[in-house]
């Protein structure tokens, strides 16, 4: 809906002010969608189920899975706005109050409210300037939003974020991984001005080289005049007369390039690393933006990985519990020698210090668990099945303990 402003001009103590009438949304706006809708999540969605719906619509619409689409690539850049937005604390809470008005620039001739729409005493000066009227209301907008309303201002690159799949053992040793990334850099052709090399840029006749041009709108207080990027150059104050061959006038080529990325001992499934400057070219002599690197782990038939310790079940056999015996076990490392005292009951669990996995960006390690698994056999021979019902019988209370301390508990119970 339309951006409403209420202030007070005097009038009966109690009396509901009435809006302020300013522009209707410009088209481009309306035609936005929302961006919990394009990301498919619900408003007051948690960072983690943001960040995991935005992965997963950015995969689906990167141009890379889909060469060719122009629907695809709209879809994508659809969605980096989106997140671009909602990833960020303070621009997500100003879309949460007043939508696109919140983090658009443009929208309604300045930045949105930092202070709410109610209850503003009465004001005095020149009625003539709409972007007056917010300066002196609102300090400027959300936290100097004007700046990003220069579009010669530098403006950084946006971040690329892709996915990497590595074993669990890479994780616990540590990996280089080569990944291809799709990036754009400043047209080395033109060096970002989007013309043609040799030629030059001349002033915007519209504006007049100012990137403004003013506007005015009828209100139930007259004539107001506010200022706009003008739609002639976009903003810039100068018009390209031939447009750069090479990269059409937008001052940037996207390129695929292979990367090599380390990735360190102890890296755990789901963590991120960031490259810095990876990302995507700025714009105006701004920063590159950064290449977001996330990390898939995945699972091993033997060891199961808890923080930086890792978790194995051994099994032995029924004699071996009983009698001890020498064990082989398994670690990250290779195999290692146990003595397993005889009498093990089945669930003990003994640890292997330091055998662990290495913490990341340290010299320290974890240690490994090793859960004792009793093997029941299965399938004896009556012989057999003999021989163990003789030895069972050849038992003392003593030697079983919890057997008896189970059946003393029966008897209080049922006497």
């Amino acid at each position: 809906m339309p951006l409403a402003l209420y202030c007070g001009f005097g009038g009966n103590p109690g009396q509901i002010p009435q809006p302020l009438a300013v522009a209707e949304e410009e088209k481009p706006l309306a035609d936005k969608r929302d961006y919990y809708e394009v990301l498919g999540v619900q408003k007051g969605c948690s960072e983690d189920e943001l960040k995991k719906a935005y992965r997963k619509m950015a995969k689906k619409y990167h141009p890379d899975l889909n060469p060719g689409d122009k629907q695809a690539e709209e879809k994508f850049k659809e969605v980096n706005e989106a997140y671009e937005i909602l990833s960020d604390p303070q621009k997500r809470q100003r879309y949460d109050q007043f939508g696109f008005a919140g983090v658009d620039p443009s929208y309604g001739g300045g930045a949105g409210a930092g202070g709410g729409f109610g209850g503003f005493g009465g004001f005095s000066g020149d009625m003539g300037d709409i972007g007056s009227i917010f300066e002196d209301f609102f300090g400027g907008g959300f936290g100097g939003g004007r700046r990003s309303s220069n579009p010669n201002a530098p403006r950084r690159g946006s971040d690329i974020h892709v996915q990497v799949s590595i074993s669990f053992m890479d994780a616990c040793k540590g990996v280089t991984k080569k990944i291809s990334v799709t990036r754009t850099e400043q047209c080395k052709e033109c060096n970002g001005t989007g013309a043609e090399h040799g030629t030059a840029m001349k002033t915007c006749p519209t504006c007049g080289g100012s990137g403004t041009v003013r506007v005015q709108q009828r209100t139930p207080f007259g004539m107001i005049a506010s200022q706009r990027p003008c739609d002639a150059c976009g903003g810039r104050g100068k018009i390209i007369e031939k447009t750069c061959s090479k990269c059409g006038g937008r001052g940037t080529t996207s390129s695929a390039s292979t990367i090599e990325v380390d990735i360190p001992a102890g890296i755990d499934d789901g963590q991120t690393l960031s490259l810095r400057g990876r990302g995507n070219a700025g714009l105006n002599g701004g920063p590159a933006g950064d290449l977001l690197v996330t990390v898939s782990v995945a699972s091993h038939p033997t060891f199961r990985r808890e923080g930086y310790d890792i978790r194995c079940e051994i099994p032995v056999s029924f004699y071996q519990a009983v009698n001890g015996d020498e064990l082989t076990v398994p670690t990250i490392d290779g195999t290692v020698a146990y003595t397993l005292p005889e009498g093990t009951q089945p669930g003990t669990v003994f640890r292997l210090r330091g055998k662990g996995v290495q913490r990341l960006n340290s010299r320290g390690r974890g240690d490994q668990y090793v859960t004792v698994v009793v093997e029941v056999p299965k399938g004896l021979t009556r012989e057999q099945k003999a021989k163990l019902r003789e030895f069972e019988e050849s038992l003392t209370e003593k030697q079983s303990p919890k057997k008896k301390s189970f059946g003393d508990k029966l008897k209080d119970m049922f006497k």
